[in-house]
C-alpha cells in the first residue's frame, strides 16, 4: 500500500487527479498521523476528523476533480482565519466559541482548489508573540519538542514539519510565517502587500499582516501561493543574473546573530555565487529608529484586536502589550514612519535585486509557559531571537524563509530572501536554486 505521508501537495494532487489515490484515503492517513503524534507536538486546537472525511468523500464526486490543483490535499488552517462551521478562538479565552458562518476568502480559495481542511492550528493569544502556547494548547518544534515551534503560525508550521499535513495556511504580521518556518525547517513566503487577500483581525495590523503558505518544498509554496493569489505566480525559466546583497548584521541595536545562522547565510551566499549570481556583502541602511517603529506597530495592532474583548479574560502579557499599543495608535495610523522606511530602503534595492540575511538570530526558545510570564521577558525573548523579520512587514515587501543547514543541536537553520514589490516569482525561483544546490529534509524524524 502506498503511503502519502511525507509526499508533497503536488504529488498528492497529481495522484488524486489521476485516480491513483482517493481524497478519502489520503485524508484518513493524515488524520491517523495527527492522532498518533499531535499529543507530543500540539499543532492542532481542533481536528475535523468526521467533517474532513465527509468532505474528502464529497470531493471525489466533483466533476472538475481532474482539474483541481490541490485535489485531495490535507490542509491545516491557522486559528485566526474563519473556517465555516468552526469557531475561531485566536488563541484566547476572551474570544467567542461560536461557529463561523463562512470561510475566510483564502480558505475558500484553497477549498475550491480541492484542499481538505483537517483542522485549525494553535496560535499564541491574538497572534501577538513569536512562541505558541496558551489556553488552547502549546505548539512544539517537531525537530526538538523541548523547543517552541515559534509563532504566531506555530501550530501550522508544526503540523507540516511533523508530516501531519503537506501544507498549511498561516499569516505574517511581524514574522509570524517566517519565524516558525525557520524553526521547523519549512519554506514560506510572506507575499508583498495586495497580492493575497488579507482580512486578518480588525485591520490587518494596519496593513502589516499577509496570508501565506507553509510547505516542505518551494514548489508547494509556489503552488499554494498561486491559489491564494488566484493568479499564477510568475516563474522565470531561470532567475538570471541577479545582484544579491548579503548581510549578517542585526537590524536592531543590542541584538546579535548567532554563529549557526551566520554560517547558514554564508553557505547560501557561496551556493548562489557558484550558480552565477553577483553576490556582495552589503548591509541595508537600517535606521536607529527601527526598533521603536517595530514596537509601535506590533503593539498598536494588538491594541486594535484586543479592544472589543473582555480584558479580564486576556493574559497579563497581552493586556500590557495592548496597553502599550494604545499610546501609539495615532502615530501608527498616520503611516509616515512606514513611508519613510520604504524611501530609505528603495535606493538599496535599486542597487541590489535581492537581500539575503539569516532568517533568525538564534534557535527557538524553550517551550515553556511564556503566556504566564511577564511582558518584558516576552518582549526580550521575541526581539532577541527574531530581529530580522519586522522591517519587511513595515515596508510591505515580499520576504521568504528557506531552510539551509543545521544547528549544532540538530534543529534546522534558515535564511531569509527579501525583494521589492512584485518580486515573489523571482524570490521563489532563487529559493528553488538553493533547494537544488543545498537540499533539506522534508519532515522531522518523529518516528
Amino acid at each position: 500500500m502506498t503511503s502519502w505521508i511525507g509526499r508533497t501537495a503536488a504529488e498528492i494532487a497529481a495522484a488524486v487527479r489521476e485516480k491513483r489515490a482517493t481524497p478519502r484515503e489520503v485524508v484518513a492517513e493524515h488524520l491517523a498521523r495527527i492522532e498518533r503524534l499531535d499529543e507530543r507536538v500540539g499543532a492542532f486546537r481542533v481536528v475535523r476528523k468526521e467533517a474532513a472525511l465527509a468532505e474528502a468523500h464529497a470531493l471525489a464526486a466533483r466533476g472538475d476533480l481532474a482539474e483541481l490543483p490541490l485535489a485531495g490535499v490535507p490542509l491545516a488552517v491557522k486559528d485566526n482565519l474563519a473556517v465555516r462551521g468552526e469557531s475561531m478562538r485566536v488563541g484566547s479565552a476572551a474570544t467567542p466559541d461560536t461557529a463561523s458562518e463562512a470561510d475566510h476568502v483564502t480558505v475558500a480559495r484553497l477549498r475550491a482548489a480541492g484542499a481538505v481542511v483537517v483542522g485549525l492550528t494553535n496560535v499564541p493569544e491574538l497572534c501577538v508573540f513569536g512562541t505558541t502556547e496558551g489556553v488552547h494548547g502549546t505548539a512544539r518544534n517537531p525537530w526538538d519538542t523541548s523547543r517552541t515551534a515559534g509563532g504566531s503560525s506555530g501550530g501550522s508550521a508544526a503540523a507540516v514539519a511533523a508530516g501531519m499535513v503537506p501544507i498549511a495556511l498561516g499569516n505574517d504580521g511581524m514574522g509570524s510565517l517566517r519565524i516558525p518556518a525557520a524553526n521547523c525547517g519549512l519554506v514560506t513566503i510572506k507575499p508583498g502587500h495586495g497580492l493575497v487577500p488579507a482580512g486578518i483581525g480588525d485591520g490587518d495590523w494596519f496593513g502589516l499582516s499577509e496570508n501565506g503558505p507553509l510547505a516542505t518544498t518551494v514548489g508547494d509554496a509556489r503552488l499554494m501561493l498561486s491559489v491564494l493569489a488566484d493568479a499564477e505566480v510568475e516563474r522565470p525559466d531561470s532567475p538570471g543574473f541577479l545582484r544579491v546583497a548579503v548581510s549578517v548584521r542585526s537590524p536592531l541595536a543590542g541584538t546579535t546573530i548567532s554563529e549557526p545562522f551566520v554560517v547558514a547565510t554564508r553557505e547560501a551566499a557561496r551556493a548562489l555565487t557558484g550558480a552565477g549570481h553577483r553576490v556582495r556583502r552589503a548591509d541595508p541602511p537600517y535606521p536607529l529608529s527601527l526598533g521603536v517603529t517595530s514596537l509601535a506597530h506590533w503593539t498598536a495592532g494588538a491594541a486594535v484586536d484586543a479592544q472589543p474583548l473582555d480584558p479580564r479574560l486576556l493574559t497579563r502579557r497581552t493586556r500590557v502589550h495592548a496597553a502599550v499599543g494604545r499610546r501609539f495608535l495615532g502615530t501608527v495610523r498616520k503611516g509616515t514612519a512606514r513611508a519613510a522606511l520604504r524611501g530609505r530602503f528603495e535606493p538599496f534595492f535599486a542597487e541590489y535585486d535581492v537581500l539575503l540575511t539569516p532568517a533568525l538570530a538564534r534557535r527557538a526558545p524553550k517551550s515553556v509557559a511564556w503566556d504566564q510570564r511577564g511582558w518584558v521577558r516576552n518582549l526580550l525573548v521575541n526581539t532577541n531571537y527574531s530581529p530580522l523579520t519586522p522591517a519587511w512587514n513595515l515596508t510591505g515587501w515580499p520576504a521568504m524563509s528557506v531552510p539551509l543547514g543545521t544547528h549544532p543541536s540538530g534543529v534546522p537553520t534558515a535564511v531569509q530572501l527579501v525583494g521589492m514589490p512584485g518580486s515573489e516569482g523571482r524570490l521563489l525561483r532563487l529559493a528553488e536554486q538553493l533547494e537544488e544546490l543545498r537540499p533539506w529534509p522534508r519532515t522531522a524524524p518523529m518516528e
